[in-house]
């Protein structure tokens, strides 16, 4: 807090020489005005009006020839009708009581007066002399002020008018000599302090010596005014880092850390491109009709933005007076990216498992959380398992992996099966907050496998020449598909003689060749039986082979039944 101190100064100019005894006339009164109140005169008319401390006054006075011998009338009396000074304002109590006076045949010698006049004055002089002193003998003599009111009087300019025949020696403190004149000058006289003067100088005439003290000086008038500083500090409160789908809480706080009160408190946040309030405004504006000292008053909004991206945004505070505040903050906004991919085999036999591997990635600069990954069973595959805790929800197979930093991946895998032949999608989905959902997916054709067997065996072994030979030719599918176009041929050796054949085809005989029309199709575990009847007529260790083919092999199987035959 800072005061600041009006003076209203009131200046006294009154002199000591003519006031006593309870009157007052003042010392810087006009020549005639004063003398002819002391019974001289007539002044003469060019002097009358200057003051009776003008040389001219002084000098005419002189030519008086007024001594304390010869004319003790021209002595200065005291005047017997005082002139009352206006009561100070500012003195609210009696002035102290002044020295004793004392007077000589010259006049008084021991002198003091209230200023302006009265027993309420504020400043009192004493003026104390010798009663008489010896020619071109060195005196002292006195010149006391003292400040009875109850403030501060400042600018005190005491004035000794000296005559002619009075040498001046020296002063304490030294004083400013002016033209017949000894002027002393005191910046300001506290309450109930005092000022002490000793002048030293000889009498060069035996005349009265005649010494008037004159005194002005400034009475403040104060009245104060509080200063105060009012002060705006502006603190701004938001996310360092947010995402994009969240709203962003945006918090002011204007406080007054000053000793005033801060009047018409404005804040202005102009937002830069890319937020915006949540009802659509780019500017947010608060306003303090009065803030007190030592008071913060908060502002809240709430934020949304367009786009990822460094914000930087100034709010600044205004007030009346010139206040001003500001602050700035910095938000990123991010957003995650996901990014999924999907593999498995092309194809797969029947029966056996499919295992598909799904990864998702995150390339954008936000964390990606509550990630869930989904993967859709395709109608005619069954679920057989999953790692990472996937789960079977419906037709899906769910895994929830809470979050997933920026730059970072996570892998799973879900093995399924199928029973039944065709070209299966799998489609995986991977999904988190504030990210776009994405998707991959994987084919695989799932094959059925016609494994076919062949089987060849004699009915009797050994056998004994002129008898018929029965082979018999069995084909089994322990695949899990069709075979399709199976075809089976006998080739017989020169021992024996074709006698008959049967099965499921028709069989056609050249050149020892048996050849049975193509079977079109032996579903999965089905078997097929054909019969080559033959008659030994030769001796030997006979071979009948079987050569079989299908649509589904690359190349013939061939089969071998040995026979021994004999006389």
């Amino acid at each position: 807090m800072k005061n600041v101190l009006l003076l209203l100064p009131l200046l006294a100019a009154i002199g000591l020489s003519g006031c006593g005894n309870g009157h007052c006339l003042s010392c810087g009164s006009s020549c005639g005005a004063y003398y002819e109140k002391q019974g001289l005169g007539p002044v003469p008319e060019e002097i009358a009006t200057k003051s009776r401390y003008s040389n001219e006054c002084l000098r005419w006075l002189e030519s008086q020839k007024v001594t304390a011998t010869a004319t003790p009338k021209t002595t200065p009396k005291v005047a017997t009708e005082p002139i009352v000074a206006p009561k100070p304002i500012l003195a609210t109590k009696p002035a102290p009581k002044p020295a004793q006076s004392a007077s000589s045949e010259c006049g008084k010698y021991i002198a003091s007066h209230s200023y302006p006049c009265g027993e309420t004055g504020v400043l009192l002089i004493e003026k104390v002399m010798p009663e008489e002193v010896q020619l071109n003998a060195p005196f002292e003599y006195t010149i006391k002020v003292t400040n009875h009111s109850e403030v501060m009087i400042t600018q005190v300019v005491v004035t000794e008018h000296i005559q002619e025949h009075f040498k001046f020696v020296s002063a304490t403190p030294k004083a400013k000599e002016d033209d017949g004149k000894l002027i002393w000058t005191f910046d300001a006289i506290s309450p109930g302090d005092s000022e002490l003067i000793n002048v030293s100088g000889a009498a060069t005439n035996v005349e009265c010596l005649q010494y008037c003290a004159t005194l002005t000086y400034v009475v403040p008038v104060c009245t104060y005014v509080k200063v105060v500083k009012p002060q705006l500090t502006l603190a701004k409160t938001m996310p360092e880092k947010v995402s994009l789908c969240d709203k962003i809480p945006l918090k002011l706080d204007i406080t007054n850390s000053g000793n005033g009160l801060a009047r018409n408190v404005k804040i202005v946040d102009k937002l830069p491109e890319g937020l915006k309030t949540a009802d659509g405004k780019d500017e947010i504006v608060f306003n303090v009709k009065a803030l007190e000292p030592g008071k913060t008053v908060t502002g809240t909004s709430e934020l949304v933005a367009t786009k990822t991206g460094k914000y930087v945004n100034k709010a600044v505070a205004t007030a009346d007076g010139g206040l001003q505040a500001e602050v700035v903050a910095t938000t990123v906004v991010q957003q995650p990216v996901l990014a999924i991919e999907k593999t498995g085999p092309k194809s797969r036999y029947l029966g056996r498992t499919v295992k598909y591997e799904i990864k998702v990635s995150n390339k954008g600069d936000g964390i990606a959380n509550n990630l869930v990954i989904e993967d859709k069973i395709p109608v005619g595959m069954k679920f057989v398992g999953a790692n990472h805790n996937g789960k079977l929800v419906g037709d899906k197979v769910v895994w929830n992996l809470s979050a997933l930093a920026p730059n970072a991946s996570h892998e799973v895998e879900v093995t399924l099966s199928s029973d039944k032949e065709g070209t299966y999608e799998n489609i995986a989905t991977a999904k988190a907050e504030c990210a776009s959902s994405v998707s991959a997916s994987a084919s695989t054709a799932v094959k059925g496998i016609a494994a076919i067997l062949l089987e060849v065996i004699d009915i009797d072994d050994p056998i004994e020449l002129g008898n018929n030979e029965t082979y018999v030719i069995t084909v089994t599918n322990q695949g899990t598909s069709d075979g399709t176009n199976i075809k089976i041929v006998c080739n017989l050796e020169e021992n024996v003689e074709y006698v008959s054949a049967s099965g499921p085809t028709t069989a056609n005989v050249e050149d020892r060749v048996v050849t049975f029309r193509p079977l079109p199709k032996l579903a999965p575990q089905q078997k097929a039986t054909w019969r080559v009847v033959v008659k030994a007529v030769k001796p030997g260790d006979v071979r009948f082979g079987v050569t079989m083919n299908s649509d589904q092999l690359r190349r013939p199987v061939e089969e071998t039944e040995s026979t021994e035959m004999y006389r």
